[in-house]
């Protein structure tokens, strides 16, 4: 027997559900049935398609065997099995980095809290909220070799050899007082109902079955064994044979969430290709969205048989919160990621997919606009990524994307902003490059007031990445108020004297370049300016300065540094004083001062603070 010693990660997960976070206990049994699903699965998948595993013998079951008076759970399965090496990396170890994330983000809510489990794949450990000491004996598929794995959860584990005749896993547990509970048939054979009754493979109880003798006139207890779930691939079902509670069970069977799911998607499609696909919308958006190592919510399989849990070409990344099943009849039973990255028939279900999940998003959207808004509210912004490759389905996309915008409260679309576009008005306009309260007292949306044009407020670092590639909406444009070509919107044919101002202003704006030198592209006069001095504008293709700061953030060196092109306003106060002045020192320290505060609010911080106090008080004192 060898001792071996928890990772520091499993050590604390432990501790915390020993001390029982969780308000729900009996989920344990509900991750064990899950882990057993999984082990079968892969060996079905295995005696299959790879001739070393074709002679294995599989009759796929799974066992929960009840000794009431001694008060053990067994759980046991005939699936692929573990060896040494599986035990301790699986049940010694948190394998996935994402995981790790898990001890962050509990919140002391047990409600929540529970939750995580199977979002984390960490559900073998719950086991220990109902067992001081668990016992684990397995025997791989292709190997002869059993072994023990003993744990109390506290002290490490220990590790043996053992006996078991056929390939699988058994686990004993040893309940604790929390546990005694569910040394009860009729506990068991509920919580299975509740969570499990959809696994597709047999789930059997063997327990002391008490029945009443009438000739001895007392009750007799038999030892029985009964399957107690259906077992039936319910996405296989018509959709009439099902209700929403049936739906909702294999949702939360497959998913490990303990929240029933927003929307569901149910398709069986017949022709040239037959498959069926039963799509879920998570309440919740999955803890490791925006994690690299995301888990894979859709599961593969091929005329029932399930081939793989993790590939991530089933749907695009920008759907990665989706959960459900993918059932084809035509893909070959022994397809390998390799093969599924250019599969035809696989790339058609994923065509065919992705558009039904965006239709009916946006049926959803159209008749039940409050159920919609609590989706926007946890996966606005993986749509938004949509925008970025997935062309074929970006009209869609920007139909189903939500804005904030500076004429309504709340969130809107862009149906609506085009519905409320004024007489005149050219295009959709947005602003991106900061905070929302920064870019709601922007200078730039000045003028738009004045015109009373909507203005969309994009906040999130990744819409000036996104946008710059949309450039309609339908027929109407859409363009970033901080870029220069958007000032030719607001030039009106009825507008008089610009030209005037713009050429008397020129020799203050010279004076302004001079001074100023390639720290700026151009100084001009701004048609886009109402109550501001002064602002800064980039071109079409030149990312924002607050664009170039997230890039460096992320790693990114070799950032370009486009230059802006500081715009001043002819009509302001300022601006008239400069021209009618002959000091070229003043002009020179007001020409920094008018590009520093233009950076200030877009919220870039300037380079040299102590110079820039310097000038405002020699302006200061000018005033005094």
């Amino acid at each position: 027997m060898s001792k071996r010693e928890f990772q520091t990660e499993v050590n604390q997960l432990l501790q915390l559900i020993i001390h029982s976070l969780y308000s729900h206990p009996e989920i344990f049994l509900r991750e064990l049935i899950s882990n057993s699903s999984d082990a079968l699965d892969k060996l079905r998948h295995l005696t299959l398609t790879d001739d070393a595993y074709k002679t294995v013998p599989f009759e796929p079951r799974i066992d929960l065997e009840l000794d009431e008076e001694a008060k053990t759970l067994t759980i046991a399965d005939s699936g692929i099995g573990m060896n040494e090496e599986d035990l301790v990396s699986h049940l010694g170890t948190i394998a996935r980095s994402g995981t790790k994330n898990f001890l962050s983000q509990l919140s002391g809510d047990a409600r929540k809290d529970s939750n995580l489990i199977g979002q984390f794949g960490v559900g073998f450990y719950s086991a220990f909220m109902v067992a001081d000491k668990i016992e684990v004996v397995s025997r791989k598929a292709g190997e002869d070799k059993a072994w023990r794995w003993i744990s109390d959860g506290q002290s490490g584990f220990d590790i043996e050899p053992a006996e078991r005749s056929t390939v699988g896993t058994t686990i004993l547990l040893h309940l604790n007082e929390e546990g005694k509970q569910y040394a009860n048939s009729w506990r068991l054979q509920e919580i299975v109902k509740k969570y499990s009754n959809h696994i597709a493979f047999p789930i059997f109880l063997t327990y002391d079955k008490s029945e009443w003798n009438a000739e001895e006139k007392k009750s007799i207890k038999t030892r029985t064994t009964e399957q107690v779930n259906a077992a039936s691939a319910l996405w296989r079902r018509s959709k009439s044979e099902l209700n929403d509670e049936d739906y909702k069970e294999l949702y939360k069977s497959i998913s490990g969430d303990s929240q029933d799911p927003l929307f569901w998607f149910h398709t069986k499609a017949e022709g040239s290709l037959e498959y069926t696909t039963l799509f879920y919308i998570p309440a919740k958006a999955p803890l490791d969205l925006y994690q690299a190592d995301y888990r894979v919510g859709v599961k593969l399989y091929v005329k029932r048989v399930f081939i793989m849990d993790d590939a991530k070409e089933l749907l695009p990344q920008y759907l990665r919160f989706v959960r459900g099943i993918i059932d084809s009849e035509d893909l070959p039973l022994n397809v390998s990621r390799e093969i599924l990255q250019q599969n035809r028939v696989l790339t058609s279900i994923r065509t065919a997919s992705v558009k039904k999940i965006l239709s009916e998003l946006k049926s959803i959207a159209t008749n039940k606009p409050d159920e919609y808004l609590k989706f926007i509210g946890e996966y606005n912004r993986p749509l938004k990524e949509g925008l970025y490759g997935d062309y074929a389905n970006r009209e869609t996309l920007l139909d189903l994307i939500r804005f904030k915008s500076t004429k309504v409260d709340g969130l809107t679309s862009l149906a609506e902003v085009m519905s409320r576009m004024k007489e005149g008005q050219k295009s959709i306009y947005y602003i991106t490059g900061g905070s929302e309260s920064l870019l709601r007292t922007s200078p730039l949306l000045e003028i738009y007031r004045k015109k009373d044009f909507e203005v969309l407020i994009l906040e999130d670092e990744i819409d000036e990445i996104v946008f710059a590639g949309v450039d309609k909406y339908g027929e109407i444009d859409l363009k970033a108020v901080n870029k220069a070509s958007t000032s030719e919107d607001l030039k009106e044919e009825t507008e008089t004297g610009k030209e005037e101002k713009a050429e008397s202003l020129k020799p203050l704006l010279d004076k302004l370049k001079a001074t100023l030198g390639d720290r700026v592209k151009d100084v001009r006069a701004s048609v886009r300016l109402a109550d501001s001095p002064s602002c800064i504008v980039f071109d079409e293709s030149e990312p924002s300065l607050q664009m170039q700061q997230m890039l460096r953030a992320m790693g990114q060196k070799d950032v370009p540094a486009p230059v802006p092109t500081l715009e001043v306003n002819p009509d302001h106060e300022i601006v008239k004083k400069l021209l009618a002045r002959t000091d070229d020192a003043i002009t020179q320290d007001a020409a920094w001062l008018l590009f520093d505060q233009a950076l200030l609010m877009e919220g870039v911080p300037l380079k040299d603070p102590a110079t820039f106090v310097q000038r405002l008080n020699r302006m200061l004192s000018l005033s005094v």
